[in-house]
């Protein structure tokens, strides 16, 4: 399969997004819902995040097993086929949440955080925007990631926040920490990490493991488009959603996560290249085909 055709990946909801300030969904039908839209609009992916389900919680994570089981089902029954990638990113040595709800729900990919990073954003004003934290991500923790996702046959995506990380996703594949495609998703735009720079996202690909399939986050407003447009011209595979931006390329104030992914479809396309579909993701990620 080419990089003719381009993955998209629709992250449906944030870590700690305000539900309250932004549209974004929370509840198992909520979810399904704006799964729906997006995967009409062409996304194979649904990267999902899990919310507290408790009245006013709705802006806290949840690592409940059961939550994570209502809120796959719902989307997989509202979207044929579709590929779940749940999220596994936690700050300190605890993962027993989301190690429990990767064997809930055995979904058929997840993210991976790859490495550390200070975890850092300044105002206008020099004061802090949160207080100063790292990101812990040391390869201990990896480890024990990768063995409950080798065991369940769940596809690693490598989340990396700067050069270091993505050049360590090869090591990691040499050391035998996990087999198969190697997927590398480069996240620039956070403050402390990679900028969300067409100049720089040229240079990434090539400290990829060799054969790597690559994708972008993209954090940020308008700006991140241009770069969404050389992610596609470069052959890297597409992310978007309410997790990574709330802005059209335009600037206005998206409407959901559809809008969004239909933006991030006309890039692929004024790229000349097609939008794949979720057996197509399958085989290019080595997935295994649905039966």
């Amino acid at each position: 399969m080419s990089a003719d055709k381009a993955i998209i990946t629709c992250a449906l909801t944030g870590v700690l997004t305000n539900p309250q300030q932004h549209p974004v969904p929370v509840t198992p039908e909520q979810m399904a819902a704006e799964a729906r839209d997006a995967f009409n609009a062409g996304a194979s992916i649904m990267h999902v995040h899990l919310r507290s389900q408790a009245p006013g919680q709705g802006h806290m994570p949840s690592w409940d097993p059961d939550v994570a089981e209502a809120v796959c089902n719902a989307i997989r029954a509202a979207c044929h086929g579709v590929v779940i990638n749940l999220t596994t990113g936690v700050v300190g040595k605890d993962v027993s949440g989301p190690l429990a709800c990767l064997r809930r729900v055995r979904p058929e990919a997840a993210a991976c955080n790859a490495g550390s990073l200070n975890y850092l954003k300044i105002k206008d004003n020099g004061e802090w925007a949160w207080p100063p934290m790292v990101f812990d991500n040391p390869v201990p923790k990896i480890q024990q990631y990768l063995d409950v996702m080798n065991e369940l046959h769940i596809h690693p995506e490598f989340e990396c926040f700067d050069v270091g990380i993505v050049r360590s996703v090869a090591m990691y594949l040499k050391a035998g920490m996990f087999t198969g495609v190697p997927e590398v998703n480069f996240v620039m735009g956070v403050a402390s990490g990679m900028p969300c720079d067409a100049d720089l996202l040229a240079l990434l690909p090539r400290y990829a493991p060799a054969g790597a399939v690559w994708q972008t986050t993209l954090i940020g407003r308008a700006e991140i488009w241009p770069v969404h447009q050389k992610t596609a011209e470069l052959g890297g595979m597409l992310r978007t959603g309410l997790e990574d931006t709330f802005y059209m390329p335009d600037g206005s104030r998206a409407a959901g996560n559809g809008a969004l992914v239909q933006a991030l479809a006309a890039c692929a396309q004024r790229a000349g290249r097609g939008v794949a579909s979720p057996a197509e993701a399958r085989q290019m990620l080595g997935l295994a085909a649905l039966a």
